[in-house]
């Protein structure tokens, strides 16, 4: 009976070491990938990167993981005229595989989201800046000056261009008339750079900000 006692306590022990082994590991791999996601330029901020599967090693060795979440503040998206920051960004990637002795990966496929605030929204639509959105409802954004609303018109979008159409004058608005038409005519703009490589999905305002999901498949993520 000793004898399986100390069999089971030493098998107890290997067991606790090697998951304590596997633990430190991917807590290594997990910040070195964070770094590389920033040095590639794939992301503008420094993410946090989890690894999902256990064990860690068995993925390791083989060169492939199932499934990569990422998450963090301050990644930016860009229509190559200036960057807007996401006040919030994740991403689940999966079947991501490593090559080129961990120098490159390339992912299946992806999805994701992120936040922009409509203070940002405002100066990435052309001609905006001096006006402010909010939330106007399912698909909708209110336009206004110093408080004074202007009107609501619709936020869509198509590929990778996000536009803002269709304003219906309201209030101060429907007495400018012409003017008010001019300030709220048709705006878009085009995302050329998205965080991890993805692409738009869809935009839809939410009463804190344009939620943009993403997605994309056989994507480069590093190297």
């Amino acid at each position: 009976m000793r004898g399986w006692l100390k069999l089971t306590i030493g098998l107890a022990v290997i067991a606790g070491l090697l998951i304590g082994a596997d633990r430190v590991a991917v807590g290594v791999v997990q910040d070195e990938a964070a770094d590389k996601l920033v040095s590639s330029g794939r992301l503008s901020t420094r993410p946090d990167v989890s690894i999902d599967g256990f064990p860690f090693l068995t993925q390791a060795l083989a060169g492939r993981f199932d499934s990569v979440r990422l998450s963090g503040a301050g990644a930016t998206v860009s229509d190559g005229r200036q960057q807007a920051a996401l006040t919030s960004f994740s991403a689940r990637l999966s079947g991501v595989e490593l090559g080129d002795g961990y120098r490159s990966a390339t992912v299946r496929s992806g999805t994701g989201s992120g936040l922009i605030s409509y203070p940002d929204l405002a100066k990435l639509i052309q001609g905006a800046q001096r006006i402010d959105l909010s939330y106007g409802g399912p698909g909708k954004v209110k336009a206004s000056v110093a408080g004074v609303e202007l009107g609501q018109g619709n936020v869509h979008s198509s590929g990778n261009t996000i536009a803002a159409d269709g304003f219906q004058l309201a209030g101060i608005g429907s007495l400018l008339g012409g003017q008010a038409n001019a300030a709220l005519g048709p705006r878009s703009f085009t995302l050329t750079d998205l965080p991890a490589g993805l692409s738009l999905a869809s935009a839809a305002p939410q009463p804190d900000g344009l939620l943009l999901s993403f997605q994309g498949s056989n994507l480069k993520l590093i190297g």
